[in-house]
């Protein structure tokens, strides 16, 4: 078995690794991987890991597609995987989200991703890298997805928490983007970009740790975290994830799905 990186790899750490047999998974914009990016990377259109379809186009897409996808990338057992973005982690944190739905826990993320890899000075190319394809055929493992019936049957448990990753006017609701406004009623509002660290070129913020809990956002708990489409989120996911939470899910049908439902139970206005 090769030696597992850490989950979270700085730029220079992963400049050493280049030319090793990792599988780097850039997920930046179809314009930006063309543009540039990090040697070696292959390319996944972010539209790749979502069904697309409405209400909640932001569900996992069925097994078929992840089959061709990952097929496509040559996922093996042993494939250390790390993934990166242009724009603070949450198309990376979609993909990480997905490698644990689908059970391949060896990946890694590029701490700022292409923003930390490029203003530092770190090398970057414009062909594009075509991997190594084989047949993959994936599992899926539900303790990584909160689904709306999960969340439903517990809002009442102190000991599961909702994850509100969305702007604090959608939490609110005074920005409606579904037939509703609002949030899940108890759910803790954390903003994603909260989390990112603009001086340091986008990097997980160093306290990351101490504010979550600052919120009552604990390991300790079962923990639902969502977005608008489970794009925001992948963030939040992926830094739950790295900072070791072991009960961290990610409800993929967000707030697509429960906005857009008529008999769910929503709540505006700051928390009560």
């Amino acid at each position: 078995m090769k030696t597992a990186l850490p989950r979270l790899i700085e730029p220079q750490e992963l400049q050493q690794l280049l030319g090793s047999d990792l599988l780097i998974i850039d997920l930046c914009s179809d314009q930006q991987y063309h543009n540039g990016h990090i040697p070696g990377a292959v390319h996944v259109s972010p539209a790749q890991l979502m069904d697309g379809r409405t209400p909640a186009p932001g569900k996992l897409p069925d097994v078929e597609r992840l089959n061709a996808l990952f097929s496509h990338l040559g996922l093996a057992p042993d494939s250390r995987v790390v993934v990166y973005d242009d724009e603070g982690g949450g198309w990376a944190g979609r993909m990480a989200w997905t490698l644990d739905v689908i059970g391949h826990d060896r990946w890694s993320y590029l701490n700022g991703g292409l923003v930390a890899w490029s203003r530092e000075g770190f090398p970057l190319e414009t062909e594009a890298v075509n991997p190594r394809s084989a047949p993959v055929e994936v599992t899926i493992h539900p303790q990584f997805i909160a689904e709306l019936e999960e969340i439903s049957a517990n809002l009442d448990d102190a000991h599961y928490l909702v994850w509100d990753a969305r702007s604090r006017e959608e939490y609110e609701g005074t920005r409606v983007v579904a037939n509703r406004g609002g949030h899940i009623p108890g759910a803790i509002h954390c903003e994603w970009t909260s989390l990112m660290d603009p001086a340091r070129n986008y990097r997980i913020r160093s306290d990351a740790k101490e504010y979550l809990a600052g919120l009552g956002l604990t390991p300790d708990n079962t923990i639902a975290t969502h977005c608008q489409s489970h794009h925001r989120s992948g963030f939040t996911y992926l830094v739950a994830r790295i900072l070791g939470y072991t009960a961290i899910k990610g409800y993929h049908g967000s707030w697509g799905e429960w906005g857009n439902r008529t008999d769910t139970p929503v709540e505006t206005g700051a928390r009560q």
